[in-house]
C-alpha cells in the first residue's frame, strides 16, 4: 500500500484494544507552533479548520478581520474572528494551515476539516 507524505494513516494494529464497530470522533493532539494541543476533533464532514480564540491567544498570534464559516455540527454559520495561518506539525509532518478563529465555546480546541 503506497502512502503519500503528507497523509496521516492507521494500520490494523493500531485498532488494538478499541471495540470495533463503533462511531466514536476521532480527536487527536496537535502541535501548533511550539505548542501540543488536545482535544483536536478530525471532521471529515467539515471543509473547514477552526480554532478557539482563546487557544489562539495563547499562542500570541495577530487575527484578521472577521467572515461567515461554518460552526460545529448544527449548520448555522457565525461569524467568526477571522482567518489565521498557523504552523501545525502532526507526527513529523509539517503545513502551514489556515484556521478561522472562533469566539464561541465549542467541545474542541481545534476541529480539522478535510483538504
Amino acid at each position: 500500500m503506497e502512502v503519500a507524505e503528507d497523509d496521516i494513516s492507521f494500520i490494523e494494529e493500531d485498532a488494538n484494544g478499541l471495540l470495533l464497530l463503533h462511531n466514536d470522533a476521532l480527536v487527536i493532539s496537535l502541535n501548533v507552533l511550539d505548542f501540543k494541543i488536545k482535544c483536536v476533533l478530525v471532521d471529515l464532514g467539515s471543509s473547514t479548520n477552526i480554532i478557539q480564540w482563546r487557544v489562539s491567544c495563547q499562542a500570541n498570534q495577530k487575527h484578521h478581520s472577521g467572515h461567515k464559516a461554518p460552526s460545529e455540527f448544527n449548520l448555522a454559520s457565525v461569524t467568526t474572528r477571522g482567518e489565521i495561518l498557523l504552523l501545525t506539525n502532526a507526527e513529523g509532518i509539517m503545513n502551514t494551515t489556515l484556521f478561522e478563529v472562533d469566539d464561541d465555546d465549542m467541545s474542541y480546541n481545534i476541529i480539522l476539516g478535510r483538504p
